[in-house]
């Protein structure tokens, strides 16, 4: 008897006990429920009594907005609502042409930071730089103004002006910049050659990218006579702010035979996608250098990233942005659409770019212009060098043929041409020199 009610006991306790573990979690889910709608009905009551009793007359739809974009913004900096305008101007970027300044920006400590001007554009012919702080637009500080509040500001018609203050790391004043807006044609990529040197300068990631990096390389390959008269390629990603992840990736994919590229990482464990490299490269294995700073971000740190983890080129320049985060843009009721993070990516290696960015192999401090070098200094760089050959009646060298002076001479002028682009452009002239050292090494 004692046994049966030891297990009619047991029988109860489990079933108190299963009870418990089905009920608990169902609770606590309800209370959450709970105090969601609690939330929304709060919501509600403040959105009616600003309806109703703030000092001036609202725009009901544009509070809404607001409020949606306020809790989109709370969660990081690339998160937002997309105003059915916006939304068509991001179309359009995506295309390659849009009106503006051609400044990618985001925000850091209340203020509007330039991830990079864009090659060409107003910006950045007027000289603003990545990691410039816009403090105030036409006199107006932006501090607290949400960043696309800082943005309507800065749009304007077509050919006017706007002056915004700059704050730049090294200088010890903020400093005024005169833009003029224009509309802003961007060409996602250009191809030419310095010496034996292919240099691909991409400057955003649209669905023009990779086309305009097939078609400029095969007419400048053709030009130089065939891909065995070429000894490098340089693949430029200086101040290219990204763009489209997929244009990124068929960038990367142009110069890889196999393996990862990237891969991408959601809440959901499950929720990830990992893109591939296919067969072919367009190079045929040519060396290759990448250079990137602190404007190269998103989709220019995937390729980078890919290319430097699989070997396939040596990362050049200074470390990048960091945006390491997939924006997914959706449609919403009334045209508009709210831009949401909804992944992190990695490179092949299974690093995340997020905050850290890509650190290159070799680093490479672009340095900035010196003032205009005084009329003396000038003078003394303008005046030809003596050399021997230069005084009259010096003896020839019989030691070598015609043609292979001629040669050292060719040389001697490419050197020459070197050094000046190294007062243009030192990290190019580096990234240049890299990829001799590599041919010279493969030669040998």
């Amino acid at each position: 008897m004692n046994k049966f009610a030891m297990a009619a006991g047991s029988g109860v306790l489990a079933g108190i006990l299963a009870t418990t573990q089905i009920a608990g979690p169902l609770l606590a889910q309800e209370a959450e429920k709970a105090t969601v709608y609690e939330q929304l009905d709060l919501f509600g009551i403040v959105f009616e009594r600003i309806r109703n009793q703030y000092v001036e007359e609202v725009d009901e739809g544009e509070l809404i907005e607001a409020a949606i974009n306020g809790m989109l913004t709370s969660l990081d900096p690339h998160s937002s609502y997309l105003p059915p305008r916006d939304f068509e101007d991001m179309q359009a970027d995506t295309r390659g042409e849009f009106g503006g300044l051609g400044i990618e920006v985001t925000q850091e400590e209340g203020y509007v930071k330039v991830i990079t001007p864009m090659d060409g554009t107003p910006a950045f012919e007027a000289g603003i730089e990545a990691g410039d702080f816009i403090t105030a637009v036409d006199g107006e500080n932006i501090l607290g103004f949400t960043l696309e509040e800082a943005v309507d500001l800065m749009r304007g018609p077509v050919g006017s002006d706007i002056v915004v203050t700059i704050v730049r790391d090294g200088l010890e004043e903020p400093i005024d910049i005169t833009i003029t807006r224009d509309t802003i044609k961007l060409t996602a990529a250009k191809v030419r050659k310095e010496g034996d040197t292919v240099i691909i300068r991409a400057s955003t990631f649209n669905d023009q990218t990779l086309p305009n990096v097939i078609d400029g390389f095969e007419t400048t390959v053709e030009e130089m006579g065939g891909i065995e008269n070429v000894n490098g390629i340089i693949l430029d990603l200086r101040n290219n702010p990204g763009g489209l992840l997929t244009a990124g990736v068929d960038l990367a994919d142009a110069f890889l035979e196999q393996g990862e590229i990237v891969s991408t990482r959601s809440r959901e464990s499950a929720g990830g996608d990992r893109f591939n490299a296919k067969p072919g490269d367009i190079i045929d294995g040519l060396p290759m250098v990448v250079l990137i700073n602190g404007g190269s971000a998103s989709a220019s740190e995937i390729v980078a990233g890919a290319l430097q983890d699989h070997r396939r080129a040596v990362v050049v320049g200074t470390k990048s942005f960091g945006k390491g985060s997939v924006q997914t843009i959706m449609p919403v009721q009334g045209d508009g659409a709210i831009r949401l993070t909804t992944a992190r990516y990695y490179t092949p290696s299974g690093r995340s770019i997020q905050a850290l960015g890509i650190s290159p192999d070799i680093v490479v401090v672009q340095p900035r212009r010196d003032p205009a070098t005084p009329e003396e200094t000038a003078d003394e760089t303008a005046r030809p060098t003596r050399t021997e050959s230069s005084l009259r009646g010096s003896l020839s060298n019989d030691s070598l043929s015609e043609d292979e002076q001629e040669q050292i001479r060719k040389e001697q002028v490419a050197a020459e041409e070197a050094a000046k682009l190294r007062e243009e452009d030192y990290q190019m002239a580096y990234a240049i020199d890299i990829l001799k050292g590599l041919t010279a090494i493969e030669a040998r």
